[in-house]
Formats: structure tokens, sequence, C-alpha cells
């Protein structure tokens, strides 16, 4: 099951959800996996059932001055970084006019600028190592326009640009960049919120062709193929894993 050499990646936002599943997928394949994300009990919660291959790392992406040091503890700890899975994000639903520009802010600092941050430092180290491999996660909301969520529309749409702009500036330095965008993933959250919007729920199956809600194991084996040397000759691209959502009617 293990790699050539030990690999080690970082999955932010690793303690629940698609991070969960991102974590576990790594774990499964023998990946030393880092899960970092605000709250210590959760990130504990999932280590557990993650097993020995698994370090839980208590970090707020949206506090940026504390990533550098975040870093270098991990490189400090583990001597590489091989994968670095952007995850870690957050949303907020509301009309237009009732966003405030704190509200606005709020979710590009956390969504935006905390991947650019933490993607500078991780480079800085796969630079000297002269390989590895970035993933962020994208969203429907930057393939279509959604109502009631433009910051997050506004950060995602711009995941994917930077996505596109890293993966020119550092693929010919070994480093591969390429993004995610899931489409409707189930999760108890989900299925409440869409259970409760029968007219929501019609929507979202009408235009998505398979279906049916993807499930988060549908997004880490897709992490785990671009992470992996059956990608090695990919980068810059943003996957839909959606049923085709994104491509509906």
């Amino acid at each position: 099951m293990t790699t050539a050499h030990k690999k080690v990646a970082i999955v932010t936002g690793g303690g629940s959800g698609l991070g969960f599943a991102i974590a576990e997928k790594f774990i499964q394949h023998g990946i030393t996996t880092i899960i970092a994300g605000r709250d210590k009990a959760k990130l504990d919660t999932a280590k557990e059932k993650l097993g020995t291959l698994c370090y839980a790392m208590p970090c707020d992406v949206s506090d940026l001055s504390s990533i550098p040091a975040f870093i270098t503890d991990v490189i400090k700890q583990f001597g590489q970084i091989d994968i670095l899975v952007n995850n870690a994000g957050i949303n907020m639903k509301k009309e237009f006019t009732d966003v405030t520009d704190e509200d606005f802010q709020k979710i590009i600092t956390t969504n935006l600028t905390a991947v650019f941050s933490i993607s500078r430092e991780v480079v800085k180290q796969m630079l000297v190592q002269q390989s590895g491999c970035i993933i962020n996660i994208s969203s429907m909301a930057a393939q279509y326009g959604l109502p009631k969520v433009i910051a997050y529309t506004a950060s995602k749409t711009a995941i994917d640009g930077m996505t596109r702009a890293m993966a020119v500036e550092l693929s010919p330095k070994g480093i591969r960049v390429n993004a995610i965008a899931p489409g409707f993933i189930y999760s108890e959250m989900t299925a409440k919120a869409l259970d409760s919007d029968p007219e929501r729920k019609a929507k979202v199956f009408g235009r998505t062709p398979m279906g049916i809600m993807g499930q988060p194991a549908d997004i880490g084996e897709a992490v785990y193929f671009l992470a992996s040397d059956a990608a090695k000759y990919i980068t810059g691209v943003v996957l839909p894993v959606d049923g085709g959502n994104s491509i509906g009617f």
C-alpha cells in the first residue's frame, strides 16, 4: 500500500467533512497526513478514527500571522511536505445588500488570502525538495452564479485563477498545482438543508445529470488521484467532481 518513499501531506480543515474524507484516503495509501483546523477537540476525534499515520495540529488559517510558524513546525517535525490540500473554508448566506464589508472580508481572508499564505510558506519547502503537489478546493460557485453567497463566490472564483497562475509559475520547478470543484456532496447538513427546501432540492437534482449526490469519498478519490504519480503530467486544472452538475441543464 505504501508509496515509494514516505510522503507527508497537510489537509486544512481535515477534522470533518471533505477534509476528513481526503485525509482518510491519503492514510489508506500510506501517506503521513497532518490534519489542521481550529477545533482541537474535533481534530483529536478525527485522529482517533484515522489512526497512527494521522497527526492533529491545530491551526486557525484565518490568523494569517500564525501560518509561517505552523509550517516551520511541520517541517521541523516531519522534514518535508509533499502534498498540501487547501480545504479549509467558510460560507455565509445573506442577501447581497445585507453583506457588510466585514462579512465579505472575513470570507475572503479564510477562503482566499489564507490559501495564498499557507501555499507560499509550503512552496518555500517544496522548492528545496524540487517537488510537491498543491490541491485547492474550489466550488460550483465558481462554475456558475449562485445567489446569496457573493463573498464565497468571489473567493472560489479567485481560487480557480490562482490555481492556474500558481501552476504556470511553479510547475517548471517541479510543483504541480490543481483544484477540485465539488458538486453537491452528501453530508447530514446538506441533506437536511435540501430536505427542508424542496424547491432547491428539485433544482439541484434536476440539473445534476447523474441525479444523485456525491459522497465525500468521491472527493477523497479525486484529490488522491491528483496528488499521485498517476497525475504526474496534470497541472493547472480545475476538475469538477459533480455528477455533471456544472454542465447540467
